[in-house]
């Protein structure tokens, strides 16, 4: 007659005058046997048919062999790009990729968080896109080994993995200082975010070098092509009170760039314009666009590394943060101003 149900472990114990932990052990290899013991055990599994169960295996030794990613998004490309990044990396080291996304909603990633912590995975990358109330931070400290990038939770005492965005404010200041302009408008994302904080300290640093006057307006919302319309039209509205923009995201960018060449603003000839990520298409762009590059590939790879390597022991390895190097890749958005 037919089995109706799987081999179990308790099965091949049984055919094999054996207990159940000494076959676990046998097929985990952590235990030796005689020859003889070993043969009946073998005998067992090849006459039951019976097939390991991978996961419970990787359980039994206190891992799972999957890594949890939570991101805000995937169809914006810089997410996508971390993800792919993370997943490749990953594969390279035969681990799974568990992944959530978010759509930036609090509330979802307190319950990926929380799940994740259940559901047994080795670790937590963990990527936000707005400010924490402190609420998320408690989690991740409560949840254990979590790696943080792109954005910081600034209470959560783990590792952390940002691109230098004072050095991006900083290139993209000094590229525009370098051109001869003074005013500037800044558009940025929340302002309580470190990279919104950290890219006008960059770019404030490099105009202060000039020993020049110089004035920045701020408009600060979200890194969303929406907000890059919004500030576009904000900008013409008032007048157009700068002679180059910083828009610091490929989101923003690209909403900039659709309304200024909808009400036929110009550039560079009107406004300059540099963005920043580089990971749209801004070298398609007519012009294209002058922007700080993310290295974003580096940022998934760095960041399961991160994970692995951390000695979670150790309060010196949990409080640490780690800058990725970016760079300006020069295109044609940026002129010399049309008016002083």
């Amino acid at each position: 007659m037919a089995r109706t149900t799987a081999t179990s472990l308790k099965d091949v114990a049984e055919a094999a005058g054996v207990s159940v932990a000494t076959v676990s052990r046998l097929l985990n290899g952590t235990l030796q046997l005689p020859p003889e013991t070993r043969e009946r055990i073998e005998t067992a599994i090849r006459d039951l048919r019976y097939e390991p169960n991978p996961h419970a295996r990787r359980l039994s030794r206190g891992r799972s062999d999957t890594i949890g990613l939570v991101v805000p998004d995937i169809a914006n490309p810089f997410f996508a790009t971390l993800v792919a990044a993370v997943e490749q990396e990953a594969d390279k080291r035969g681990l799974s990729l568990s992944l959530h996304v978010t759509l930036n909603r609090p509330g979802r990633e307190i319950s990926y968080v929380t799940a994740l912590a259940r559901n047994h995975v080795d670790g937590l990358i963990f990527v936000t896109n707005h400010p924490d109330d402190g609420v998320l931070a408690g989690l991740i400290n409560q949840t254990g080994k979590v790696v943080i990038v792109d954005e910081d939770v600034p209470d959560a005492v783990v590792p952390k993995l940002f691109c230098d965005n004072e050095e991006g404010g900083y290139l993209a200041g000094r590229h525009l200082a370098e051109h001869g302009h003074r005013r500037i408008v800044y558009i940025g994302g929340p302002q309580d975010m470190i990279s919104t904080r950290r890219r006008y300290r960059g770019l404030e640093r490099a105009l202060l070098e000039t020993g020049m006057p110089f004035e920045v307006t701020r408009y600060e919302g979200s890194f969303s092509v929406e907000f890059g319309r919004e500030a576009a039209r904000r900008f013409i509205a008032e007048g157009m009170p700068a002679t180059a923009i910083f828009a610091s995201s490929d989101e923003i960018a690209i909403g900039l760039v659709e309304v200024l060449r909808a009400q036929g603003v110009s550039i560079p000839d009107e406004i300059s314009v540099v963005g920043f990520d580089d990971v749209g298409p801004l070298h398609l762009f007519s012009p294209s666009l002058t922007a700080i590059r993310q290295p974003v590939r580096a940022l998934g790879e760095r960041a399961l590394a991160l994970l692995l390597e951390t000695n979670w022991q150790t309060s010196e390895s949990l409080a640490s943060e780690e800058l990725l190097p970016v760079e300006i890749v020069v295109r044609h958005s940026v002129a010399p101003p049309a008016k002083p």
